[in-house]
């Protein structure tokens, strides 16, 4: 079909209705380089999950400086409290990087587990693990998202079906159900009678209209949010953009962080990104709001840990344990959490990586049990399969 709808010149461009499903709906979301996803749940309990992409190293960022072995393993990269490193609880410090995090710390709202892992073993590729750890299962069976899946029996969430506005949606959030993607830099700068007459042009279309009018719905919301100001791409343009959107309709929002693959250089590559990590927790919650932010629970998590040992390039290569990191109000706050592996002769996995000792995915089934009430049964059978879970949790809160 030809039209002139919006420039009142004849033939000045050809739309089709697939063509324009994904212009139009690419042009809201677009340039999609920070992709934040959303989905929408019952009550006010509110869920993030932020992916460091990567392997982000857990020994640097929650540093055992405790541990009688540490040091030596990492001669250059150790630190202690007197040389920086934030104490935590006389055994763990936090990297200086992240310094912005201690209030949240001291104020009971920041927790960290140690010696965590998916299942992923031996192959240390981004990718598949990456993979392991959105889908949720013990290998790469799962084509589907944890966070998608949870969405379906969270109990009186009615079934939504999926909206696609953005090709980069996170595998976390893929699947049947629905969840919508957006970037913060996204802006749907139309005219009101443009809209109109694309409302028009495919008033008989269900698929068109119920996207275009998401999409339209969706801008208006980060309207009221930015005003004036000028939408970035960066962190905390990220960071603000869900914490926004959770405040207002959505409950479950998703995000990642890159920069964590740290080889070389690891001193100034890391501290960029534990700095980056701190600006999305910090402005996170201040977009949310003190109200929001006391029912939300915050999960940073990452593909796999790193080496014990330093490289011959000042950095560190592929590991297994690592950290992941618990935030908000809604959270057991104040805790370096897990069980202490040591770092000693025998106590390495294959005599080079931090020895797993916990499951992330039992955090994650503790949050979504705590936050919107998911049964034990769906947890370690639709969510993660063949996981097993602890009403008892000691990632609970109370």
């Amino acid at each position: 079909m030809s039209f002139d709808g919006l420039s009142g010149r004849p033939d000045r461009f050809r739309l089709s209705r697939r063509g324009f499903l994904a212009g139009a709906c690419c042009a809201a979301a677009a340039p999609v380089m920070t992709p934040v996803t959303f989905a929408a749940a019952p009550g006010d309990n509110r869920f993030v999950t932020i992916v460091l992409r990567g392997a982000m190293d857990g020994l640097d960022l929650v540093q055992p400086y405790g541990d009688p072995d540490f040091a030596a393993l990492r001669p250059k990269l150790a630190l202690t409290p007197d040389k920086g490193l934030l104490d935590l609880d006389g055994f763990f410090g936090l990297h200086p990087a992240a310094s912005s995090l201690m209030p949240l710390w001291k104020s009971e709202q920041l927790s960290f587990v140690h010696a965590v892992s998916t299942p992923y073993r031996n192959q240390r590729s981004h990718f598949d693990g990456q993979d392991i750890l959105e889908s949720g299962g013990a290998d790469k069976s799962q084509k589907t998202g944890w966070l998608n899946r949870a969405l379906a029996v969270i109990p009186r969430s009615d079934a939504r079906r999926a909206i696609d506005i953005n090709s980069s949606m996170e595998l976390i959030l893929t699947g049947p159900n629905r969840a919508d993607s957006w970037s913060s830099q996204s802006n749907f700068s139309l005219a009101e009678d443009e809209m109109a007459f694309l409302q028009r042009l495919y008033a008989g279309d269900p698929a068109f209209a119920q996207a275009f009018e998401e999409a339209v719905k969706t801008d208006q919301e980060t309207d009221l949010l930015y005003g004036d100001e000028k939408r970035g791409a960066g962190i905390a343009d990220m960071a603000k953009l869900a914490g926004g959107m959770l405040r207002e309709d959505y409950r479950v929002a998703s995000f990642s962080i890159n920069g964590w693959d740290t080889h070389v250089g690891q001193s100034a590559n890391f501290s960029k990104a534990a700095g980056d990590l701190a600006i999305a927790i910090t402005a996170l919650k201040d977009a949310l709001g003190d109200d929001a932010w006391q029912k939300t629970a915050v999960l940073a998590m990452t593909e796999f840990g790193r080496t014990a040992r330093e490289n011959g390039t000042n950095g560190t290569d592929h590991g297994t344990g690592g950290v992941a990191l618990l935030a908000g109000g809604a959270i057991a706050g104040g805790k370096v959490m897990g069980n202490w592996p040591g770092l000693g002769d025998g106590k390495l996995l294959d005599e080079r990586d931090l020895m797993p000792t916990g499951d992330v995915r039992e955090i994650a089934a503790a949050m979504l049990y705590q936050q919107f009430d998911i049964r034990p049964n769906n947890l370690t059978s639709k969510i993660f399969p063949g996981l097993d879970f602890d009403e008892d949790s000691v990632f609970l809160k109370g």
